[in-house]
């Protein structure tokens, strides 16, 4: 619990860690500071005694913002890359890569360039596993799931799952 001590000239205070008897400055390189902005961010008004101030307050919504803006930016790129279970199909791009004059025509004319970046195959959906029973010295195999496909999927569900709860405000900071 936290309570904030008013400076005896007034203006300034610390706060107060009541649990551990701390008194923990209004310092951003402060590790018990960022813990304060890490519990009210939690926790909420909870974490006080009375009110939280309005400049810890914007301190904490800043650091939770950024804190978003992180984990909306890692969980979109985690989303844009292909998916093991489907793979890439071939694609091409022409692209101009200078000019030069025609001879029969006296004009300027592009020079291109096609740039083919080859499929990417899809993985197998499952794979055979062997196990091994060392007392009877015997094998068995199964067809399981394909471990990389399936952490792949509970990946991209996590990082979509980050996205959806993402704050609109986030969202329109990071894709502007």
């Amino acid at each position: 619990m936290y309570t904030t001590d008013q400076s005896p000239t007034g203006g300034s205070y610390t706060i107060g860690n009541t649990t551990l008897g701390l008194s923990i400055p209004l310092d951003p390189a402060n590790s018990d500071y960022q813990r304060v902005l890490d519990d009210i961010i939690e926790q909420g008004a909870d974490c006080f005694e009375g009110d939280i101030p309005t400049d810890l307050q914007t301190a904490a919504d800043a650091k939770q913002f950024a804190q978003q803006v992180e984990a909306y930016t890692v969980a979109k790129a985690r989303v844009a890359q292909y998916q093991l279970s489907v793979g890439v199909p071939e694609s091409s791009e022409t692209i101009v890569t200078g000019q030069e004059m025609n001879m029969e025509t006296g004009e300027m004319q592009d020079v291109t360039e096609t740039i083919v970046t080859p499929a990417i195959l899809a993985l197998e959906a499952t794979v055979e596993e062997t196990t091994y029973d060392m007392e009877t010295d015997t094998s068995s195999t199964a067809t399981v799931a394909n471990p990389v496909i399936v952490k792949d999927n509970e990946e991209r569900a996590a990082a979509q799952a980050i996205i959806d709860a993402t704050p609109v405000p986030v969202k329109t900071h990071v894709d502007g």
